[in-house]
């Protein structure tokens, strides 16, 4: 086979043809083994994919985290093949077996790529629309990561400069989560993020004329985008060469970030699939595959057909990776030995480790002060953002309510922003009113690495940012959602405004932490906690969403066993006054702890030992051995109450038959937080009644 370029400036040969056939077949005989899935953007891609990863990225088959690499995310995860064929031509360790094992119990290429589980996957993805706002953030926290550590070096010369790569489909563009983060981007003027739209206008329903009218690349050119088009060839396929020429050219602009319209035929050149809305998620049959193949000349008759010339050429990108590695290794070097304290801290930070003596820093607060514990939580940022470098972020337009400003001389905007304290690599995000692309953008930012990755809103939003708190909790991303305004506490915006499921529905997603403080101890001590478990698990963390209160709540004493997600805060006693085992335990959170400590009060005097449980976080609690957990909730007292201002979902497991729960399983209302506690029973007396009935229950 003939491996002279056909082209003088761009080397196209008849080999790397054949390998782009591959992938078809590929693609083709993936999903047909299977059964399902969806082939026909995979064969339209596979010039895309192939010029990217053969032709362009910097990347090292060998060394997956590289920290010197491009960035590559499918948004459109529908269409996995095109990445995992990728992935196993270029030599990152999947195998011809792991693609006919494609959507099968166990296999390294699930459905939908998944971050942590295929090497070489950057970001999990399949709910459309979210590896774009990834790709975002991932853009963002390249900036960022450049300000820490190499701020001077003129742009495109340091070490720390790469591209993100992001391929989206019609869906994704379709969802509102791209619209909110492709505006970011834009208004960031991110110029290390390029994405490609494959415009091949079908979608599920057919055509995307069914939905879909808006002039796409103009709608980018008014978010500030450098747009280009590229046109496929007489055939239909997408032309390898004037993809490359349209990537170097958004390569070269490095003041805003780029978009190509990639016109692309669906399946293209099955000759009854292209172009029809089957080839989308269906396999295409026995004789369409068999005729394909015979198109692209193939024998029908053999499956995974993979020549080893093919594969000889196409793990070249090995030695690529290898060479582009050892040049990077280079710069790095001179870097590390022209930055000595730059380089330090890279070493630090990259190691997951936190400064020295970073603790020391943590505010104590006075007890018996009432303090709001989203107040708390903006001191206790500030004084981690003063020697903690790498932690940084925002809100989502919310920061004077959500207390998220970690340093209000420095914001996160580009050159030539004209507002006050604007910095390239400045600590505090305006995300805007944006909350589902923040929360996706935050994803982006944890996957890069190197950062620590905080953003708030008001906890009623967080139904907005779900599907991507979902994904966070997926991934393990050790990324911290600020949600304040807890509960109807907030007032008199009424019930629009007021959590009511959400603590419950939050706890629901498996693998997110929440923690709701009872005061600003516990705050400061949970920040705390976050950090170290960020440490200690690092790159295999978890998220934890904070729920803070706008009200002032009392200042209780710091009990170190915040950490352990519940903890005795007031022993019960008897009649001498010292401790004793309980007759009832009063198990609150958040602002509702200080209604359980006056229940406590009343039932104590009444001859009851009464105990009080403060748990932040059930999460944290379920984590600890079964003799703690015992000791706080002895399984032999059953006369228990539990409140919180919210639906009771959490808590009946908890309680027991005997137990009782103060929720609320209905709306609010507008009117001041004090009234509506009192008029929906959040009272230190209804808390005590209830363990009366409790009390009564267990004696049964």
């Amino acid at each position: 086979m003939s491996t002279k370029p056909t082209t003088t400036d761009f080397e196209w040969t008849d080999l790397d043809q054949r390998a782009v056939d591959t992938v078809r077949v590929l693609a083709m005989d993936s999903v047909q083994k299977v059964g399902n899935g969806h082939p026909g953007t995979a064969m339209s891609l596979a010039p895309a994919a192939y010029v990217l990863f053969q032709k362009l990225m910097r990347h090292d088959p060998a060394d997956p985290n590289w920290t010197g690499r491009d960035r590559f995310v499918l948004s459109a995860g529908h269409s996995s093949l095109t990445l995992y064929i990728q992935l196993y031509l270029a030599g990152y360790g999947l195998e011809l077996d792991d693609l006919k094992a494609f959507r099968t119990w166990g296999s390294k290429t699930p459905g939908h790529p998944e971050y942590g589980h295929t090497t070489g996957v950057e970001t999990t993805t399949g709910p459309l629309g979210q590896g774009v706002a990834n790709a975002v953030g991932m853009a963002m926290a390249s900036r960022y990561e450049r300000g820490l550590f190499d701020p001077d070096t003129a742009r495109g010369s340091s070490p720390f400069d790469h591209t993100v790569y992001c391929v989206a489909g019609d869906g994704c563009l379709q969802e509102g989560i791209s619209a909110e983060a492709s505006s970011m981007a834009g208004h960031q003027k991110l110029g290390n993020l390029v994405l490609l739209w494959d415009d091949n206008h079908i979608s599920i329903e057919g055509d995307t004329e069914t939905a879909v009218s808006e002039d796409t690349c103009k709608r980018y050119e008014a978010y500030g985008w450098h747009v280009q088009r590229v046109e496929p060839k007489e055939n239909g396929d997408l032309d390898p060469e004037a993809l490359f020429r349209a990537l170097e050219a958004a390569k070269a602009v490095t003041d805003r970030p780029s978009f190509i319209a990639m016109r692309s035929i669906i399946a293209w050149p099955a000759p009854n699939a292209q172009n029809t809305e089957a080839a989308h998620g269906s396999a295409l049959g026995e004789e369409e595959v068999a005729a394909t193949k015979r198109v692209l000349g193939f024998d029908p008759e053999q499956h995974f057909e993979v020549k080893d010339e093919v594969l000889a050429h196409t793990r070249a990108a090995l030695d690529r990776g290898r060479d582009a590695q050892k040049e990077w290794e280079k710069s790095f070097a001179a870097w590390r030995t022209a930055n000595p304290q730059h380089a330090a801290e890279f070493d630090r930070i990259a190691a997951g480790e936190l400064p020295e003596g970073w603790e020391d820093h943590l505010p104590a607060f006075e007890t018996g002060k009432s303090v709001a514990t989203r107040a708390a939580s903006g001191k206790v940022l500030q004084a981690l953002g003063a020697v903690i470098p790498e932690l940084w972020g925002g809100s989502a337009d919310l920061a004077g309510s959500n207390n998220t400003t970690i340093d209000k001389t420095s914001s996160f905007l580009p050159e030539g922003n004209p507002l006050p304290g604007a910095d390239p690599y400045g600590r505090t995000i305006h995300f805007g009113i944006r909350e589902h692309s923040m929360a996706a953008e935050m994803n982006g930012i944890a996957l890069h690495g190197n950062t620590r990755i905080y953003g708030g809103t008001f906890l009623v939003f967080s139904d907005y940012m779900r599907n991507a708190v979902r994904l966070s909790a997926l991934m393990h991303l050790p990324v911290t959602y600020v949600w304040t305004h807890d509960s109807i506490g907030l007032g008199e915006d009424g019930p629009t405004h007021q959590p009511v499921e959400h603590l419950a529905s939050l706890r629901a997603i498996p693998g997110l932490n929440v923690v709701r403080p009872a005061d600003a101890n516990e705050t400061a001590l949970a920040w705390r906690e976050i950090q170290r478990r960020w440490t200690k698990k690092f790159g295999v963390g978890a998220p934890h969403g904070l729920a803070l209160t706008r009200q002032g709540v009392p200042t209780y004493p710091a009990n170190e066993d915040t950490a352990k997600g519940g903890y005795i805060m007031f022993e019960a006693e008897g009649a001498d006054g010292a401790a004793t085992t309980p007759q009832a335990v009063l198990i609150a959170t958040g602002s509702e702890v200080q209604l359980a400590v006056e229940a406590r009060e009343q039932l104590q005097a009444e001859g009851v030992p009464t105990r009080v449980v403060s748990m932040p976080s059930v999460e944290w609690f379920d984590e600890q051995d079964q003799d703690y957990r015992e000791r706080v909730l002895p399984p032999s007292v059953k006369a228990r109450v539990a409140v919180e201002a919210g639906i009771g979902l959490t808590w009946h497991r908890f309680v027991g038959d005997a137990g009782r729960i103060v929720s609320l399983e209905h709306f609010g209302a507008s009117a001041d937080g004090k009234v509506l506690f009192r008029e929906f029973g959040f009272t230190a007396d209804r808390v005590a009644d209830a363990a009366r009935e409790s009390l009564a229950a267990a004696a049964r």
